[in-house]
């Protein structure tokens, strides 16, 4: 009758019975569900041996892929550092624009004349005089 068990002597009556047995008490589905990745991997499409062969290959990709999220994550760190760099930059320039101004102002001809004018000293109001030395004088 069975195919398979053409070398096991087994009366045709045990063998009905052995057959109802299986069928009256199915598996239950966890112990499916628990057994199907062992099934898969001693049945399936991927055995042990091309799991062993592909390991170093999947170790480079996970490698490639750390390096690829370092990258991402540098990449973000600096253009933080750029933005936070160029606000610096701007807001010294407009410190620096200011500053320039300001001494624009206090350098102006009047305005040195204010300041000076408490310590006593005053604009001439001649032009200055030019001193000359002859070469034998020396």
């Amino acid at each position: 009758m069975n195919k398979f068990r053409e070398h096991i002597d087994v009366a045709p009556e045990e063998e009905e019975d052995l057959g109802i047995k299986i069928k009256q008490a199915p598996a239950p589905a966890q112990a499916e569900e628990r057994n199907l990745l062992a099934t898969f991997f001693r049945e399936g499409v991927v055995s042990k041996e091309t799991a062993t062969e592909m390991l170093p290959f999947l170790i480079f990709l996970a490698f490639i892929g750390m390096i690829y999220i370092a990258n991402s994550h540098f990449a973000v760190r600096n253009i933080r550092n750029i933005d936070k760099l160029g606000k610096e930059v701007k807001e010294l320039s407009w410190e620096y624009k200011s500053l320039k101004a300001d001494l624009m102002f206090k350098s102006k001809l009047t305005e040195v004349a204010k300041t000076v004018d408490t310590l006593g000293i005053k604009e001439l109001v001649e032009p200055p005089k030019k001193i000359v030395i002859n070469e034998n004088e020396h």
